[in-house]
């Protein structure tokens, strides 16, 4: 059994012991927690959209 197994079987929290996950973005160079932000900036931080960036390709014929 994998440790994560053995702790969502054996361990449970009541609803008092459990703690708000805190969730920081980066503004403007520096870090702040979203519960900080208004409205309005929690509505443009839940709209974002993420991309991957494909890697580069390595071969010596792609830098011609």
């Amino acid at each position: 059994m994998t440790s994560a197994a053995f702790l969502s079987e054996h361990l449970t929290l009541a609803e008092h012991e459990r703690q708000r996950c805190e969730v920081w973005t980066r503004v403007m160079g520096y870090h702040r927690p979203m519960a900080s932000f208004n409205t309005g900036k929690q509505g443009e931080f839940s709209e974002r959209r993420y991309f991957v960036e494909p890697p580069a390709d390595p071969s010596p014929a792609s830098r011609d």
